[in-house]
């Protein structure tokens, strides 16, 4: 191993340098450790060091739960206290580089996810002249429940702080501090969409990236305030900071899963996502579609935005002893005159999937072709697209498949079990140049023009990549009014 140093603001970090020229520090703090009185409260910038601080192994990952059995992408569990911590991959660590920069978020719910998957190595964006950074956050119960006595919003404070940290420093690796595009995919992606309308993010990126984005509906604080006031009933713990500080990790996921269990207590909380990033009214002034789809929120900021065709699509429906089909749709949000024209639809891929299909189509497709719509409306830069080709493992363009196409990482760990052992390349190439060339220029190439109230032009990603006008009609008539 070459060994690589950089100083960054707070002191030394000592990375390697990889077979193929580019350079990756891990585990870099950008905040202190959020344990003792520090464990809900706000990101504390990182004491300074003086020796250099080993930064060639990912450093811990907020702990979740394992969902080995139902997460898609490899998501290592790595202990210890110091979560608030990111990677750094750089093809260059000259100042003067000037190299644009992608600032990952990963997904997981706001539970789970972990930044140390290899599928978020920033080998080929570094191959193309691009800095990427992957950051790590407070999840669950540390980030997102409402608490009385602590701020609110702790994880999107996290990631504030993380760019934060990416402006002052970035420069150091060879990336430009103002060509910073954030992204992420899942609760990453709905993380890009909070930062578009979170006044405290702006000016920290220029570009945004959300892929399959999720965001919770509704997100009102007395949305939140209702989810705190069910944590206590169901554990008899309060939802206070002084209460839960020094619980440990497994007792406090205990605490959450309790909270998380399904139940007719629940009633007036959304379905999915319960602990997410909400409206505070201060950190974030309003809920996030309202502020993408009726406000100004991200108005200046180019955004890349999509979905797969059949996210949850493999999601079972309840029993034969549960709701039926039209009902279910109904608890979705689907208007009861919709539920016939949402059936029909859908009615080639069977009735097993309609409610599956239901929660890809509530959840990512139709807020994401929302705010392109609105975004079109106000002639905001907008590029939108599905990613459509379908998996020979199990038939579908499932949650999470798109992402070793878009990162150019069909040899990495777990791809072949989602993809199959042909993979197509063509595809990998599209997308990741797409990828770069919006991180680069802020437009994802020629080939892809804006999405307009015009032609609606929408990226198919697909084993010929190709551009449709208004392919998406159908979601937009049955989900929008």
């Amino acid at each position: 191993m070459t060994v690589a140093s950089v100083t960054t603001t707070r002191g030394p970090v000592r990375g390697e340098r990889r077979a193929d020229g580019s350079l990756r520090f891990l585990g870099i703090p950008y905040a202190q450790p959020p344990v003792g009185d520090l464990r809900f409260a706000a990101p504390v910038p990182p004491e300074p060091w003086t020796e250099p601080l080993d930064a060639t192994a990912y450093g811990p990952t907020a702990q979740r739960r394992p969902f080995a059995d139902v997460t898609t992408i490899p998501e290592p569990s790595i202990p210890g206290a110091g979560v608030l911590n990111l990677n750094v991959f750089t093809p260059d660590t000259d100042p003067e580089a000037g190299l644009p920069v992608l600032v990952w978020i990963h997904g997981g719910g706001y539970v789970a996810g972990s930044a140390a998957s290899p599928w978020y190595d920033g080998t080929a964006f570094n191959r193309d002249g691009v800095v990427l950074v992957s950051l790590g956050y407070r999840l669950g119960i540390e980030g997102f429940l409402h608490l009385d006595d602590a701020p609110d919003n702790r994880g999107v404070r996290d990631w504030i702080a993380a760019l934060e940290w990416v402006r002052d420093n970035i420069a150091r690796f060879g990336g430009d501090p103002a060509k910073v595009t954030v992204a992420g995919q899942s609760a990453g992606g709905g993380a890009v969409q909070t930062l578009l309308a979170v006044p405290a993010a702006r000016g920290l990126f220029r570009g945004a990236l959300s892929v399959s984005g999720a965001v919770m509906r509704p997100d009102g604080p007395e949305v939140a305030r209702a989810a705190s006031r069910l944590f206590t009933a169901r554990t008899g713990v309060p939802a206070t900071a002084a209460a839960l500080r020094d619980l440990s990790d497994d007792e406090l996921l205990d605490l959450q899963d309790r909270l998380g269990a399904p139940g007719p207590d629940r009633e007036g909380l959304p379905p999915l996502l319960s602990l997410a990033p909400f409206a505070d009214g201060e950190l974030i002034p309003e809920p996030v579609l309202d502020a993408l789809t009726t406000g100004d929120a991200g108005a200046d900021v180019p955004l890349m935005l999509g979905f797969t065709a059949h996210e949850f699509n493999a999601f079972p429906a309840p029993g034969p002893d549960g709701p039926p089909v039209p009902v279910l749709l109904g608890a979705l949000g689907l208007a009861e005159e919709k539920v016939a024209a949402f059936t029909k639809a859908y009615a080639a891929d069977g009735q097993d999937t309609l409610f599956g299909q239901a929660l890809t189509d509530v959840t990512f497709r139709a807020p994401s072709l929302a705010v392109a719509e609105a975004r079109a409306a106000s002639e905001r830069p907008t590029w939108l697209y599905e990613f459509r080709w379908e998996s020979p493992v199990n038939g579908s363009a499932f949650h999470c498949l798109d992402l070793p196409y878009a990162f150019d990482l069909l040899a990495a760990e777990g791809v072949t079990a989602v993809a199959g052992e042909a993979p197509p390349r063509a595809l990998a190439d599209a997308m990741h140049g797409a990828w770069v060339a919006f991180v680069r220029d802020q437009d994802p190439g020629s080939s892809w023009s804006r999405y307009t109230t015009g032609d609606r032009a929408t990226m198919l990603w697909d084993a010929e990549p190709r551009v449709e006008n208004d392919p998406l009609a159908q979601v937009r008539e049955i989900w929008h009014d």
